[in-house]
C-alpha cells in the first residue's frame, strides 16, 4: 500500500504473526510483527450437523447484512490523576489479580490504532465485505471504547469515530506520567521508558521491559503520541455500547463525590498508601477509590478539568449531541429518563432484516463483571416479543458475555426460549472466541456467541460479519478477522503518521509477557474466519 497506508485488511488473504526477534533481553526476546499466510473460512456445523455444514460449503450465498465489531480499545488518558499505575508493581500478588494491567507499554498509540482502524474499515466499506461484497451497513460497538470514566477520553473517542480533532495529552504541555524518565519516583523498573533512563542517573538504570524484555528505546515516541492529530471518522452509521471502563474509574472503582473532585486536580497518586490492608485493596478501590489518594506520597501534575468524570446520563448524551449516523448510535431521548440516575444505556436499533438489542451489562456498584437488573430484563423481553411480532432476527450487543455475566447462562436460555435471536456479540475478555448455543427446544436451532478480541491488546483486530441466506432453511453468519492498516514493520527513526505508530502499538502489543503473539487471545481457527451455520427461525421480514 502507498502514501501513510501499512499493512491493513482481512484476514484470509494474509494473517499476521511473530516475526525475526531483533533484541534480546535477560528474560526473553523482542520480536517484530510478520506477514504469515490467511486463514481461509472454516465451516462450523455446531447447530446443524455435518450434512447441512457440507451443504453451506456448496450454497450460493445471499447477502442480507453486514456490519463489523470493534470493541475494547480503552482509549485511555495516560496522564490522568486517577489512574493507580502502580498497582502494576503488585501484579504477583492475587489479591490484586482484579486490579490489574493498569498501565501497558502501548497505550498511549491507542489512539492512532483506532484511527487505523477507522481507515480501515471505511476501505473495507468501499470494496466490500469479503463473501457477499456489500458495503458495511453499520459498524457495531460492545464497550470499554474509554478507560478511565473521563471526559477527555469520550471526547477523543467521539472524535475518532465522528471526525475531527484528536487530542490523546491532557494538563500541561508535556507528558506527565510513569513512563517519562524524570518521573520522581526512580528507580522504578515497572513501566517502559520509551524516552530510555533518566538523565544523569547511574548507568545500568534500565527498566524491566527494556532490560528484560528487550523493548526498544525510542526518544521522542510520548510526544508524537499525544500530539494532536485529525481523524477522518467512519463513513458508515455507527452504534454506542456503555462498558465497564465507561462506568467505573479503571473499569472497577465507584466515582464517589470525593474521586470526582480529586480527578480534575493536581495531585497524581504514586504508591499504595502507608498502612493500606493489602487484603481490602481490592474492596477499598471498588468503594473508595479516593483512600488511594495520599498527600504524603501524591505527585504534582498540571490539573485538567477536562478530566471530569461522566455519568451514564454524560455518555448518553454527548452521543446524541455528536453527529453523524444514526442519530444518537442508538440512544434516544427516551435513554434519558427523569434525571441523572433514571438514565438507561439499552435501546433497540434495526438495520435490514436484524434488530440490534443493545444491553448495558455495567454495575453501578462497582466490579469489572456484569449484571442485569430486573427492569433491564423486562424490555428485554418486550423487545424479543416485538421483533417476533414484526418478523425481525436479532442480534443481542454488550460489553459482558456469558461467562463474565452474573446469571449468564440464564440469559442464554432466555434468549433461546424467544426463537429469534441468531447472535450474542460481545467483548470484555480480550480474546476472540465463538460458542455454540443449542436450543433444546428446536432441532438445528440455537445461537451463536462472538467474542472479539481487543483492539488495544494484540491481535489489536476487528472482525467483520455477514449475515447471508444459505437456502433450505439455513442462515450463515460469516466472521472474518481484519487488521487495521498500520505498517508492519514501523519505522525506525522518529515517528508521526498514523500508521507508523499504530504499527507500533501493534508490535508493542505483541511483546507484552502474558498478552502476547503466543497468549490465547488470538482464539484458535474456529474463534476467527468462521461460516457459522444456523436453522433461520421464521423467516424475518423483507428476506
Amino acid at each position: 500500500m502507498s502514501g501513510d497506508h501499512g499493512h491493513g485488511g482481512l484476514t484470509t488473504g494474509w494473517r499476521l504473526g511473530p516475526g525475526e526477534v531483533v533484541r534480546r533481553g535477560s528474560l526473553r526476546p523482542y520480536r517484530r510483527v510478520a506477514v504469515e499466510p490467511g486463514e481461509p473460512h472454516r465451516v462450523r456445523a455446531d447447530l446443524v450437523g455435518i450434512s447441512a455444514a457440507e451443504s453451506v460449503a456448496q450454497a450460493r450465498l445471499r447477502p442480507l447484512l453486514a456490519f463489523a465489531h470493534v470493541t475494547d480499545l480503552q482509549l485511555a488518558d495516560v496522564e490522568s490523576t486517577a489512574r493507580c499505575e502502580f498497582f502494576n508493581r503488585e501484579a504477583a500478588d492475587p489479591l490484586f489479580a482484579k486490579l490489574v494491567p493498569v498501565q501497558r507499554p502501548q497505550e498511549a498509540l491507542a489512539a492512532r490504532a483506532m484511527h487505523a482502524m477507522v481507515r480501515t474499515l471505511n476501505r473495507l466499506h468501499a470494496d466490500g465485505a469479503p463473501l457477499s461484497g456489500r458495503g458495511l451497513d453499520t459498524v457495531v460497538t460492545t464497550g470499554d471504547a474509554i478507560d478511565n470514566a473521563q471526559w477527555n477520553e469520550l471526547r477523543n473517542w467521539l472524535a475518532l469515530l465522528g471526525g475531527g480533532a484528536v487530542r490523546p495529552g491532557s494538563g500541561g504541555p508535556t507528558y506527565e506520567g510513569v513512563q517519562a524518565p524524570t518521573w520522581p519516583l526512580l528507580p522504578d523498573d515497572v513501566f517502559w521508558r520509551p524516552d530510555g533512563p533518566p538523565p544523569g542517573g547511574p548507568a545500568g538504570l534500565d527498566d524491566v521491559w527494556t532490560a528484560g524484555y528487550g523493548f526498544p528505546t525510542r526518544p521522542g515516541l510520548l510526544r508524537a503520541a499525544l500530539a494532536e492529530f485529525d481523524s477522518e471518522g467512519l463513513a458508515v452509521p455507527w452504534l454506542a455500547c456503555y462498558g465497564n471502563h465507561e462506568a467505573l474509574t479503571q473499569g472497577v472503582g465507584v466515582v464517589t463525590p470525593e474521586l470526582a473532585v480529586l480527578m480534575v486536580s493536581g495531585r497524581k497518586p504514586s504508591r499504595l498508601p502507608p498502612g493500606l490492608a493489602r487484603d481490602r485493596a481490592l474492596e477499598t478501590f471498588t468503594l473508595r477509590a479516593q483512600e488511594f489518594f495520599d498527600a504524603r506520597t501524591d505527585v504534582a501534575v498540571v490539573p485538567d478539568p477536562e478530566r471530569r468524570p461522566v455519568s451514564r446520563r454524560d455518555f448518553v448524551e454527548a452521543h446524541l449531541a455528536a453527529g453523524g449516523r444514526p442519530d444518537g448510535h442508538g440512544f434516544s431521548a427516551r435513554n434519558l429518563g427523569a434525571g441523572p440516575a433514571e438514565a438507561s444505556a439499552y435501546y433497540a436499533h434495526d438495520a435490514g432484516p436484524v434488530r440490534f438489542l443493545t444491553l448495558d451489562t455495567t454495575v453501578a456498584a462497582g466490579g469489572a463483571d456484569g449484571a442485569l437488573d430486573e427492569a433491564q430484563l423486562r424490555w428485554l423481553d418486550r423487545e424479543l416479543a416485538g421483533a417476533a411480532h414484526e418478523r425481525r432476527w436479532v442480534v443481542v450487543l454488550s460489553h459482558h458475555g456469558s461467562t463474565t455475566l452474573a446469571g449468564g447462562s440464564e440469559l442464554v436460555d432466555r434468549l433461546l426460549r424467544s426463537g429469534q435471536v441468531l447472535a450474542w456479540v460481545n467483548g470484555h475478555t480480550h480474546r476472540n472466541a465463538v460458542h455454540a448455543h443449542p436450543d433444546p427446544q428446536r432441532p438445528g436451532g440455537g445461537l451463536w456467541e462472538i467474542t472479539t478480541s481487543a483492539v488495544m491488546d494484540w491481535p489489536c483486530q476487528a472482525r467483520v460479519l455477514e449475515l447471508l441466506d444459505a437456502g433450505e432453511g439455513v442462515l450463515v453468519l460469516a466472521c472474518t478477522m481484519l487488521d487495521h492498516d498500520g505498517r508492519v514493520v514501523p519505522a525506525t527513526g522518529p515517528l508521526s503518521s498514523t500508521s507508523d505508530l499504530a504499527g507500533l502499538h501493534r508490535e508493542l502489543a505483541g511483546n507484552v509477557p502474558g498478552a502476547d503473539f503466543a497468549s490465547p487471545a488470538s482464539g484458535g481457527p474456529l474463534d476467527r474466519n468462521v461460516l457459522l451455520a444456523l436453522r433461520a427461525p421464521a423467516p424475518a421480514r423483507g428476506t
